[in-house]
C-alpha cells in the first residue's frame, strides 16, 4: 500500500510560543461500501486516528471516522515547550501505519 503524507512544521519558533502544525495523508481509500468489477464488495480502508507526539508527549489525537474526506487534512496547535521531535502517526484499516518526523527548534 502506497501513502504518501506531507508534514508541515515551522523549522525554529520562539520557546513558548504557539506553532500551527498542519498535515495531509494521501492513501488508497475505500468507503467499504461500493462492489468491485466482480460484484463483491470490496473491503474497508480509511485512516482511522493521527496521534501527534512532542519528544514523546503525546498532544493531539484524533479518531476519524467513514465521513472523513479521502485524504484528509488536519492543523493544529502546539506551544513549543522547547527543541524537540515532533512526530505524527497515522493508523487504519488493514493493518495501515504511517509515520513522519520533523525536528522543531527553539529560539
Amino acid at each position: 500500500m502506497t501513502v504518501r503524507a506531507l508534514l508541515h512544521a515551522p523549522a525554529s519558533a520562539p520557546r513558548g510560543s504557539l506553532v500551527e502544525i498542519r498535515a495531509t495523508v494521501a492513501h488508497p481509500m475505500e468507503t467499504g461500501y461500493r462492489r468491485g468489477s466482480d460484484g463483491d464488495m470490496l473491503p474497508r480502508e480509511l485512516v482511522r486516528r493521527v496521534e501527534a507526539r512532542f519528544e514523546g508527549e503525546l498532544f493531539f489525537a484524533a479518531d476519524l471516522h467513514a465521513a472523513i474526506a479521502a485524504n484528509p487534512y488536519i492543523a493544529f496547535w502546539l506551544r513549543l515547550p522547547g527543541s524537540g521531535e515532533l512526530h505524527l502517526r497515522w493508523t487504519g484499516d488493514r493493518g495501515l501505519t504511517h509515520d513522519e518526523r520533523v525536528r522543531i527548534g527553539a529560539t
